[in-house]
């Protein structure tokens, strides 16, 4: 029998779940923090489930099982907004730590925290909607969110030993109540085998899963969601409760592979303590500078993690005694015996042009025991859990943390980029990873989040974009290191823990894919160009009314009559319409006060804004009255007579709000904020292609073929040997199978190319180069670019020819993109002229070896061979 996570990616699959979030949520959370597509789906899941899922289990428990750092908390903001909407007041966050009720509490209330989940203004509906703390539920304003922050072992106390205005059991039996667990694996005491738990854990038995169960279970509305990134699925008795309860899964693997995460690295080095400590300084300074050099405001910081709380007081003064007391001939001897990124930190510093006495004063300066913190109890870490939770504002000068182990669950931090293993021990045994290097494991996926920069528009600012150009200098702004002893069976160890966690491949590749010396001796090469369109902001120089742009005219709104119907259903009678009408109503009849309210209640249709998707727009007044705006807008309204009649103020600015929400959002779909230019651009070709460095993941559930090079593979209808192929610009290609099936095809029938045309080049495009869609400018990267020369005595024709292998299961999904390319043949324009050259630009049809393979080579004769 399907579990239930199970039943919901089959609905999800074959789009049977409705994917677009109401405003609601939408337009209340955060515009700086844009949810990603496994956090909308988590949501959509969420949301079906509890209204239109027949086999919901009321009261309803369930269990996010999603990554460290995967943004739980957004999805638990936009959650307290959709259900405030279904009806929901109260909500109880709690959690078994402190410090991190103190993190949460500051990013649900604290609208000055870079990290503050939700909207300067909350409104939902007509009315502006307010976030209060509360201590107990019995005198909430019946508007507000109401929200409990507390630890389970503080709920617990509270409920057990009453007192004047304390959280009692009645508040959950009296109203509908939604509990929010994080780290929700430590409520399952009672669930696992008491004889396998700890001192600590039989505390948890008598108190914690018991009291949880207690409070959801008074009303049959109430509602559990727990968040975790570690829920014990190996246990049986957690892996039953939980079988229909799952909700939404998304692995610290796939966050890893979706390029959410940085990549790690592990550091070994024959080096004393202190001198793995200084070597990551070195390293930490060496990212800021690259940061700064290409305008990314980034202050790294560095972990220093001990075993023992006496261990780590020492590795302070120790640390702060190196740091104060640094000259340059001790980074000469580190310098000395450098290798990796430690060599080539030095020799960034040494291009800069920084002798190594103006870097000992910069480090002893950046690294002063002023930015260094401590943390090594929970008393200390409550005080400082806020600190700590800022590490990545502008005026947290912090550098250095030291800490044992009180930042292994609950810690939210961005900027960490370092982490030194002050000590040499393991705890496996027979080779199986210990609860220590576990733990160590956990540590680095928490630390491996992603720090999110953008040096262009086109980038996406919160994933890698270095994977395919690992040898950039940038790419240390995507690297996380963990900095260890030399100790072989440790680091065996900790690399199978890391696997088990997702947060590293099972095998990576690195491999060089170089241009080939005959190509760079072609005129191609040193003459040849490739053409490339642009993104461009959209002026709207052609947008002039909602004539302009596809705008519903017509809506329909329903008053509440207050009317209760009743029919039997077995009798084969239409329901009666209870006296109800519909009658239209233009909306500006509702009044210019009331219309001017309503646009003054939605930030959207601000003048500033709103001009800028209308520009030839002059005034509010002539956006509300003319009949080329809202003048013509009508409103289907449903009630009674009586109702229509006599409208009130509140409800025709309920109306008005109710219709311009929809308007607002056809406008801002209706009208992209870029576009792809038609002028096509040249590039030179030899500064358009380099050779290029590659990690690639090996055989991870992806494409078999990805990773291993044509002339290394096994399947003999993908082999070739790509040296001698003077037509393949590079020496191999490590692409897909559907990649490798089309370089076959190619090279079948280049001999007929070749016979038409003087010159032939095909070059997989790694990151060289990128085209825009002209509606929205949304970039694209073909795989291929295909150059064919024609020449005669006179003139020469190029033809540029972008080309798309597709695996199969992504054909639909990526149809876009064959349309665009399919358009560029008939929309392209070249500026440019060149003296005795003309050029042709057009693209492909996908190509897939089994299901587009006729119809491309269709398209491909007749394009290139007719």
């Amino acid at each position: 029998m399907p579990t239930l996570r199970e039943d919901f990616d089959t609905l999800w699959r074959y789009n049977a779940l409705h994917k677009d979030l109401p405003d609601c949520v939408t337009q209340n959370l955060n515009p700086a923090m844009p949810l990603r597509y496994y956090q909308s789906r988590a949501l959509a899941q969420l949301f079906f489930y509890l209204t239109g899922f027949q086999d919901r289990v009321r009261p309803t428990q369930l269990l996010f099982h999603m990554a460290t750092g995967s943004g739980k908390t957004l999805v638990m903001a936009a959650a307290i907004l959709y259900l405030y909407e279904q009806g929901y007041r109260n909500f109880l966050f709690f959690v078994n730590q402190t410090n991190i009720i103190d993190k949460t509490r500051n990013n649900f209330l604290n609208p000055l925290s870079i990290k503050y989940l939700f909207a300067e203004k909350i409104k939902i509906g007509a009315k502006e909607v307010h976030l209060r703390e509360v201590v107990n539920f019995q005198s909430t304003h019946p508007d507000d969110i109401s929200i409990l922050f507390t630890t389970i072992q503080g709920l617990h106390s509270r409920l057990n030993t009453p007192h004047e205005n304390a959280l009692t059991y009645d508040d959950f039996a009296d109203q509908n109540v939604v509990l929010i667990s994080d780290e929700a694996h430590h409520i399952n005491a009672e669930t696992r085998n008491r004889r396998e738990l700890g001192q600590d854990e039989l505390l948890e038995l008598d108190t914690w899963e018991a009291t949880v169960r207690k409070l959801f279970s008074a009303r049959t509305e109430n509602i559990l969601l727990e968040f975790t990134a570690t829920v014990e699925l190996d246990n049986p008795n957690i892996a039953a409760k939980y079988a229909n309860k799952i909700l939404y899964q998304y692995a610290l693997k796939q966050f890893r592979e979706d390029g959410y995460s940085k990549e790690v690295k592990v550091l070994e080095a024959d080096l004393p303590p202190m001198e793995r400590a200084l070597q990551a300084v070195v390293i930490s300074q060496y990212r800021r500078k690259v940061a700064e050099k290409h305008g990314v405001a980034l202050k790294p910081v560095l972990l220093m993690k001990s075993r023992t709380i006496n261990e780590s007081k020492a590795h302070e003064v120790e640390f702060k005694t190196l740091m104060r007391e640094l000259d340059s001939a001790r980074l000469e001897r580190l310098n000395n015996n450098a290798g990796g990124i430690t060599q080539k930190s030095f020799a960034y510093f040494e291009a800069q042009g920084i002798p190594l006495d103006a870097l000992a004063a910069e480090l002893r300066q950046e690294f002063d025991e002023n930015r260094i913190l401590i943390i090594n109890s929970k008393e200390e870490s409550e005080k400082k859990q806020l600190l700590v939770n800022s590490l990545e504002d502008k005026d947290n000068e912090i550098r250095v943390v030291f800490t044992v182990n009180m930042l292994n669950e609950g810690w939210d931090v961005l900027n960490l980029f370092d982490i030194v293993r002050l000590y040499d021990t393991r705890d496996a045994k027979r080779g199986i990873p210990g609860k220590t290097t576990i733990s160590e494991a956990q540590l680095i996926g928490r630390g491996a989040r992603y720090f999110p920069f953008q040096l262009e528009a086109s980038q996406i600012r919160d994933q890698r974009k270095f994977d395919e150009d690992i040898t950039s200098e940038l790419r240390v702004l995507e690297e996380l290191y963990y900095h260890s002893a030399q100790n072989p069976r440790y680091i065996d160890e900790l690399h199978t823990a890391l696997v088990q966690t997702g947060i590293i491949a099972p095998r990576t590749k690195t491999v060089i894919m170089r241009i080939k010396d005959d190509f760079k001796a072609t005129d191609f090469w040193k003459n040849g160009v490739i053409f490339v369109n642009k993104r461009i902001r959209n002026e709207r120089e052609d947008i002039f009314d909602f004539g302009d742009i596809t705008i519903t005219k017509r809506h329909r709104y329903s008053l509440q009559t207050g009317i209760t119907l009743e029919a039997l259903i077995l009798e084969n009678q239409p329901a009666q319409t209870g006296g109800t009408i519909t009658l239209p109503v233009n909306l500006r009849d509702l009044g210019l006060n009331v219309i001017r309210t309503a646009l003054q209640r939605l930030e959207f249709y601000q003048f500033s804004n709103l001009s800028g998707y209308f520009p030839y727009l002059c005034s509010i007044q002539e956006f509300i009255t003319s009949n080329e705006f809202l003048g013509d807008v009508v409103v289907d309204v449903i009630g009674m007579m009586e109702q229509i009649a006599g409208l009130a103020q509140d409800q025709k600015l309920r109306m008005a709000i109710d219709v311009l929400e929809k308007i607002a959002k056809e406008i801002q779909t209706g009208t992209p904020d870029y576009l792809g230019t038609k002028v096509f651009e040249p590039i030179g070709i030899k500064y358009c292609l380099k050779d290029k460095t590659l990690q690639i993941t090996i055989n991870e559930g992806g494409d078999q073929e990805r990773g291993i090079g044509m002339r290394e593979t096994t399947n003999g209808a993908l082999s070739l040997d790509l040296r001698d192929k003077a037509w393949y610009v590079y020496d191999e290609n490590y692409g897909t199978s559907e990649e490798k099936y089309f370089i076959r095809f190619l090279h079948g029938i280049v001999n007929r190319l070749q016979e038409r045309y003087s010159e032939t080049y095909l070059i997989r495009n790694e990151k060289l180069f990128k085209i825009h869609r002209f509606s929205d400018g949304i970039v694209i990267e073909p795989d291929f670019v295909l150059f064919l020369v024609k020449k005669d005595d006179r003139r020469s024709i190029i033809y540029q020819i972008f080309i798309e292998p597709k695996g199969g299961h992504l054909l639909q999904a990526d149809q876009w993109k064959q349309d665009f390319l399919l358009e560029i043949r008939n929309e392209y324009q070249i500026e440019t002229l060149f003296e005795n050259k003309d050029f042709i630009l057009s693209g492909m049809p996908f190509y897939n070896e089994t299901a587009t393979k006729i119809e491309f080579e269709r398209k491909f004769r007749e394009a290139c061979l007719s």
